[in-house]
């Protein structure tokens, strides 16, 4: 797949050969799905926590007579249906993470790759450089290559200042092109990569790197 490469002024400088084993891969959507789902259930923390009758700090005392009150028969303020009392069947902590072959995450990525760059929604840069953190420059760096949409900026190790500029901007997100992942992919109209950054994804996300 040959595609555009642009300057950091929005013009084309050359063209690109984009790997097929990356960016030409049949595209499963049901797989990158999967990746989603488990990435996201990985995040969750499972730290959520409810007290039963037992556990809340309650009196012991019967709430009121057995018999001749013409009411319910309660001996525990602490029941579920009482202000105060404990939470029947509520969260208990657990964990909410989920396995999945290393194969099939690495071709999740891929497919990911494979069906923005059909969409045209992979805007590559020779390079991407900025001598100091300026979110401004960066917000106008954006509208020209993107348009104004949003967009996911992917940056190589050491290019500091890049990450800090993108870290104000409504819209966009910095990321670290080794921390590449199945849910910033799919939630980004655009992506931007300089060629630095596709040197990284070759390395990591090509056959050989199996």
């Amino acid at each position: 797949m040959e595609v555009p490469v642009l300057d950091m002024s929005g013009k084309q400088v050359k063209t690109l050969n984009l790997p097929a084993d990356i960016f030409e891969v049949e595209v499963n959507v049901g797989l990158m799905h999967q990746a989603y789902v488990r990435q996201m259930a990985n995040a969750r923390q499972g730290t959520h926590k409810t007290k039963t009758r037992s556990e809340v700090d309650m009196t012991t005392a019967k709430m009121y007579r057995q018999k001749g009150t013409g009411r319910a028969r309660h001996g525990s303020r602490s029941a579920n249906l009482f202000v105060g009392g404990g939470i029947a069947h509520g969260p208990k902590p657990r964990d909410y993470s989920l396995d999945m072959p290393r194969k099939m995450r690495r071709k999740a990525i891929r497919c990911a790759l494979s069906a923005l760059a059909k969409e045209q929604q992979l805007v590559f840069v020779d390079k991407l450089e900025m001598p100091a953190p300026k979110t401004k420059q960066m917000a106008q760096l954006v509208q020209t290559l993107t348009g104004g949409q949003n967009a996911l900026v992917l940056f190589t190790r050491g290019n500091d200042n890049v990450q800090r500029s993108t870290s104000n901007l409504q819209g966009v997100r910095g990321l670290l092109v080794d921390y590449l992942n199945i849910r910033d992919l799919l939630q980004y109209d655009k992506v931007i990569v300089p060629l630095d950054a596709l040197d990284v994804i070759q390395r990591i996300w090509g056959q050989e790197g199996k």
